[in-house]
């Protein structure tokens, strides 16, 4: 039986009410792991069906819009997204790598100079576990790599722009990816870290917006164009 299909925030997900652990990261981009675990500790919805976790689609959609308008209403917490608080124009490069898992390490270095990055090290090293996991590439020649650590202190990213096709992602529309987005945030971010991939992804929809940077001859210039506007 073939089953419809439909995409939300760049993944593609079975539209079958009840899903599995699986789709449900990759719906929400975390690890299969830690779905195991808020479930295990009924931090969202779900249920058991003999010894197999399952979750209701509608239920982890109300989930995440709760979760996220919960911290739009936090005043302790900053949760307006604004490019300038995560992004300086020297966390920006131009990238001459036509592999991934190259384009990555080096995006990964050039994010773990930022002072919130406390071990660069494990910051490349779980950018590319994550990518094994599932692809972050979201279409339009885009990818937002991105991971959750207990020693990154605060929400930050770097961004690559890429003068090569990088052909090797998996892409869901077939188109090479030229723009990559590198967020790294702390483990008690989540709600923060979601609203920033929903940011960016929403932002580079905007196809002035990609084309300017793809030809921007500078990363101030580059910059420039990604605060423009907030």
């Amino acid at each position: 039986m073939q089953n419809n299909v439909s995409v939300t925030a760049g993944v593609i997900i079975l539209s079958d009410d009840i899903l599995t652990i699986e789709e449900v990261a990759k719906y929400l981009r975390v690890s299969e792991r830690t779905v195991y675990d808020w479930a295990q500790k009924g931090e969202i919805p779900a249920g058991k069906i003999g010894t197999v976790w399952r979750f209701k689609k509608d239920e982890i959609e109300k989930w995440v819009n709760e979760r996220l308008t919960s911290s739009l209403k936090t005043p302790s917490v900053s949760t307006a997204v604004q490019v300038k608080n995560i992004l300086s124009p020297d966390r920006i490069v131009l990238l001459n790598h036509s592999t991934k898992h190259d384009a990555l390490v080096a995006l990964a270095d050039v994010l773990g100079s930022a002072p919130q990055i406390k071990n660069r090290n494990e910051l490349s090293v779980e950018i590319l576990k994550r990518e094994e996991l599932m692809s972050t590439a979201i279409g339009r020649g885009i990818a937002i790599p991105h991971v959750r650590l207990s020693s990154v202190t605060d929400l930050v990213m770097a961004v690559g722009l890429c003068k090569n096709d990088i052909i090797d992602f998996q892409t869901i529309d077939d188109v090479p990816v030229r723009l990559l987005f590198m967020i790294a945030a702390a483990y008690n971010q989540h709600a923060y870290y979601l609203q920033t991939l929903s940011f960016f992804s929403t932002k580079l929809k905007n196809a002035s917006l990609r084309e300017g940077l793809l030809a921007a001859q500078s990363p101030l210039e580059a910059y420039n164009l990604l605060v423009a506007r907030e």
